[in-house]
C-alpha cells in the first residue's frame, strides 16, 4: 500500500476514439479510492448526448458522473466544465460550467471562443485539484489530430497545464496498435512527448503470452514503458456514453421467451440511453433497441426514450410507421412508457412557437396521453427525489431518485384531469399516469429504481420465471466498479504507476 502522499494528476489519452479511455479512468478512480486516496475525474471537454444533472442542478457528461460514482464522490461541473451536445453534423449546444450558453457551429467554436473556453476549463481543473488527490483525467479522441492542435482544450495542452503524467491508450482489438501508438507519440512536439510516461494496450484477445515480444518491441520503438496489457472483457458492465456503444446494442435479438420483452424505440436523436442500463442487467427482462414496426408490435413494453430533437423525431416516427405500430401495440395490451422527449411525443400535440428546436411550430403527438407540450428555451436540470402516485407493492411507497434535463413544459390538455405519475420531495408533480399500460415522465433514471421496474413488470408476471426477484441496480453497479478495478489491477503495473505519479 503506497503512502498517502500527493500524486501527480494522471491523464488517459488515446490513439483514437473508443479505445477505452473512459472505462480506464473509471477503473483508476475506483483503484485510487480503494488504496485510500481521494480521487476525482476530469475531462475538460466532452461531446455526448448522454448527460447528467449534478446535485446543484447543473449539467455534465454522463461519463464523468460515472467516474465520480466509481470514486465514491458526488459529481460536479468542475469535472466536465465544457459539454458539447450535437444538434446536427455542424452545430452543437455548448454547455459551460453546467449551463447552456447557446449553439455554435464548428468554426465559431474552434476559432472564436477558444481563448475564453481554455481559461474556463483550466480554472475548473485548478479548483478541482485543490480538493482531490489525484485527479484522474481523460483525453478526447486521438492526441494526433495535429490540424486541431492549436485549439485543443482537452488533450496534451490540458496535460501541460495540469502537470499531468500521460498514459497513452491503444486499442489492439481494432488492429494497427503499433502504428497508432508510435505515430501518436512521434507526431507530438518534443515538449509534449515528454509528458507521455506510459502505454496501456487495451482490449487484448487470446493468449497474453503471445504479446510478450510485441510489448518489448513497442517499448523499444517508442522509448516509453508499456504499463499494462488489458484483456478484452464482456462480463463487467459499466455505463457508457459513446454512440459506438449504442450501435452494438442494435444487434440484440428482439424476443426472448420466459422474459418480459422491452423495446426501446430507436430515435435518430436518441439521448441518455444510459436510462436503460439497469433494465439490460435485470434477469427478468430482455431489452432491445429497434425501429422495426414488427418488433414494436410484438413487444410487451415499449419505451419512447429521450431525444435531443423531439419534433424531428416525432415527425420521423410518423414517416417510418413506428408511431402507428406503437399505438396498435398499446391497443393490443402492450405498455407504453415515455421518458423526457418520449413523454412529450405521447401527448396530443407538441408546440414550438419560439422555434427552439426547428421551424415547425406544431406537430400532433401520438395521442396516447391527454397532454400538450410547449417547447421553451429554458433548460431545466436538477436531481430529484420522488414518491409514486401509482399503486406499488408494499405498505409504504419507496422513495425514488432520478434527474431532469429537458426543455419544454407538459400540461394536461383542455379539461383533462391532472394525473401526475410522481410527486417530488418539494411538492411539485411530474409526468402523467393514464393507466398501468400508459404513462410518461421527465425523470431520467427512474428505471434505476427497483420499485418502479417491479410496477412496470406486474402486468406480465405470468411470463416471469419464479426465481427472478427484484433487481438492486445500485448494489450491482458497486460490484461492477470493484470487478473492473480488480481486472485492471491484475494486468497493469501499479507499482510502476505509483512510482511515476510520485517522481519529482
Amino acid at each position: 500500500m503506497p503512502n498517502m502522499k500527493q500524486l501527480h494528476p494522471i491523464m488517459f489519452a488515446g490513439t483514437g476514439s473508443d479505445v477505452g479511455k473512459s472505462i480506464l479512468a473509471a477503473a483508476f478512480c475506483r483503484i485510487f479510492r480503494q488504496d485510500g486516496y481521494h480521487p476525482a475525474p476530469f475531462k475538460a471537454q466532452n461531446m455526448a448526448l448522454n448527460s447528467y444533472a449534478t446535485p446543484e442542478g447543473l449539467e455534465i457528461g454522463r461519463a464523468q458522473a460515472v467516474q465520480a460514482e466509481a470514486a465514491g464522490i458526488p459529481c460536479h461541473t468542475d469535472m466536465n466544465p465544457l459539454l458539447l451536445k450535437p444538434q446536427s453534423d455542424h452545430t452543437s449546444q455548448v454547455v459551460l460550467n453546467g449551463r447552456p450558453i447557446g449553439n455554435r457551429d464548428a468554426y465559431g467554436y474552434w476559432k472564436k471562443d477558444n481563448l475564453e473556453l481554455r481559461s474556463e476549463v483550466c480554472h475548473a481543473f485548478d479548483r478541482l485539484a485543490q480538493r482531490f488527490n489525484p485527479i484522474v483525467m481523460e483525453g478526447a479522441g486521438s492526441i494526433a489530430e495535429i490540424n486541431l492542435k492549436e485549439h485543443d482544450l482537452v488533450n496534451l495542452p490540458m496535460a501541460r497545464h495540469a502537470k499531468a503524467d500521460v498514459v497513452l491508450v491503444g486499442d489492439i482489438d481494432r488492429g494497427g496498435v503499433f502504428a497508432s501508438v508510435y505515430g501518436s507519440i512521434m507526431l507530438q512536439s518534443p515538449e509534449d512527448r515528454k509528458l507521455i510516461k506510459g502505454i496501456i494496450v487495451n482490449k487484448f484477445r487470446g493468449d497474453m503470452h503471445l504479446f510478450d515480444e510485441g510489448r518489448r518491441l513497442l517499448e523499444d520503438i517508442c522509448g516509453v514503458p508499456v504499463l499494462g496489457v488489458i484483456p478484452f472483457f464482456k462480463d463487467i458492465h459499466i455505463e457508457e456514453e459513446d454512440s459506438m456503444a449504442l450501435g452494438e446494442k442494435l444487434h440484440v435479438r428482439s424476443r426472448d421467451a420466459g422474459k418480459v420483452n422491452i423495446a426501446v424505440v430507436m430515435l435518430q436523436h436518441l439521448s441518455n440511453y444510459t436510462d436503460f442500463d439497469a433494465l439490460e442487467q435485470d434477469p427478468r427482462i430482455h431489452l432491445f433497441y429497434t425501429n422495426n414496426v414488427d418488433d414494436i408490435r410484438q413487444a410487451d413494453i415499449i419505451i419512447l426514450p429521450g431525444t435531443k430533437s423531439t419534433l424531428h423525431d416525432l415527425y420521423e416516427l410518423r414517416r417510418n410507421g413506428c408511431a402507428q405500430a406503437i399505438i396498435q401495440a398499446y391497443r393490443a395490451g402492450a405498455t407504453v412508457l415515455g421518458i423526457c422527449g418520449g413523454y412529450q411525443m405521447m401527448g396530443m400535440e407538441v408546440l414550438d412557437p419560439m422555434h427552439v428546436e426547428s421551424e415547425i411550430e406544431r406537430l400532433p403527438g401520438l395521442g396516447l396521453l391527454p397532454t400538450t407540450t410547449t417547447m421553451s428555451a429554458e433548460k431545466i436540470t436538477r436531481q430529484v427525489t420522488a414518491r409514486a402516485n401509482f399503486p406499488i407493492s408494499g405498505d409504504s411507497p419507496e422513495q425514488m431518485r432520478g434527474y431532469e434535463i429537458h426543455m419544454g413544459e407538459t400540461l394536461p390538455m383542455g379539461n383533462a384531469p391532472a394525473q401526475p405519475l410522481v410527486t417530488f420531495g418539494d411538492g411539485r408533480t411530474d409526468g402523467y399516469f393514464l393507466d398501468h399500460h400508459c404513462m410518461g415522465t421527465y425523470v431520467h433514471g427512474i428505471l434505476d429504481n427497483s420499485c418502479f421496474v417491479d410496477f412496470l413488470l406486474q402486468p406480465f408476471a405470468d411470463k416471469l420465471r419464479r426465481e427472478n426477484a427484484s433487481f438492486d441496480y445500485a448494489t450491482f453497479k458497486e460490484q461492477q466498479y470493484d470487478q473492473l478495478a480488480d481486472h485492471v489491477r491484475r494486468h497493469v503495473d501499479m507499482d510502476k504507476i505509483y512510482e511515476i505519479l510520485t517522481k519529482q
